[in-house]
């Protein structure tokens, strides 16, 4: 069995999204020499994204991998080297920190989270296979690609309510699809929704299949109390039943929510451990956008930078 390596980084960087590319460029313009754990979707849910329309400097658009490309580039153009590899643990009790991962131990003076979140799926075969072909966990990010068109939502929350009224500015009609008989959004979000002439609500209801071979073209909706089940004819599924944030190996180490994401002072990147910062998705259960987690790697490079200058 071969010896494991070890290595030390002025900066390490845990993610490849566009929160940890941001955080790269910056540091490696400081002359900090980071280094990228890329994780294990190394250019983040970008890279499950055909189509940006709505990142600043795209005027005819780009596709998500396209522009995680360039973003790793940009990065490297300026000394970040890039590691394809995944953190399975950290020690962030003593300096320096230890982190990891599944190929080498490494230390580092200051640590950038930026592992970002996982949306989450029903786990049906069908919705795996039509995923970037109509079935989406981002309405901001593809709602309009669905112009004029029938969709649905699932879920009951405020994520969902909020989901299922911006597509209503763009879609011709929105079913939401809930499993239970009543909603867990907030009052004033589900008045919102029970009042909108577009929202048809399917109360008790689950996916059991997303139909279409390349593209969706309806939903098989099965009920969770009897044996009903009813097909509606709808060319995009969008679920808003949640996100993981993906922050497992930091539990009981740094502060989180209920949830798990990390909580940062405001209006910084600083954890509750010096020395350490979070940024993008893992750290924002709000806004969940690429511009954002990038305005927040880049916040979290100066604030490492800093960070460090003072230790000196």
């Amino acid at each position: 069995m071969s010896e494991r390596a070890s290595r030390h980084a002025k900066v390490l960087i845990l993610g490849a999204g566009p929160a940890g590319y941001t955080a790269a460029i910056y540091t490696a313009r400081a002359n900090l020499e980071p280094v990228v754990v890329a994780g294990p979707e190394p250019g983040g849910q970008l890279t499950t994204t055909t189509e940006v329309e709505n990142y600043p400097g795209y005027p005819k658009g780009v596709t998500g991998p396209d522009m995680m490309d360039e973003l790793r580039e940009q990065a490297e153009r300026f000394g970040t080297q890039v590691i394809y590899d995944v953190a399975t643990k950290a020690d962030l009790s003593q300096r320096p920190f230890r982190i990891t991962t599944e190929e080498t131990d490494f230390t580092c003076d200051t640590l950038i989270i930026a592992t970002g979140a996982s949306a989450k799926y029903l786990g049906l075969p069908s919705e795996q296979r039509l995923r970037n072909k109509g079935v989406s966990a981002c309405a901001t990010c593809d709602g309009a690609f669905f112009r004029e068109q029938d969709v649905a939502v699932v879920g009951g929350g405020d994520t969902a309510m909020e989901e299922a009224q911006y597509l209503t500015r763009m879609c011709k009609s929105v079913h939401l699809i809930h499993r239970r008989d009543e909603f867990r959004a907030s009052k004033i979000m589900q008045k919102r929704t029970l009042e909108n002439p577009k929202i048809t609500v399917h109360w008790n209801r689950q996916v059991s299949e997303v139909q279409g071979e390349d593209t969706v073209t309806g939903v098989v909706l099965s009920s969770t109390v009897d044996d009903a089940n009813e097909e509606i004819a709808v060319t995009g599924l969008f679920l808003a039943i949640g996100h993981v944030p993906n922050s497992q190996i930091f539990a009981g180490q740094l502060d989180a929510d209920e949830v798990g994401y990390l909580k940062v002072r405001p209006g910084s990147s600083f954890t509750n451990v010096d020395g350490v910062f979070a940024c993008g998705d893992v750290a924002d259960k709000h806004y969940r956008q690429a511009v954002t987690a990038a305005g927040t790697g880049c916040m979290a490079a100066i604030d490492a930078e800093r960070w460090l200058a003072e230790q000196e």
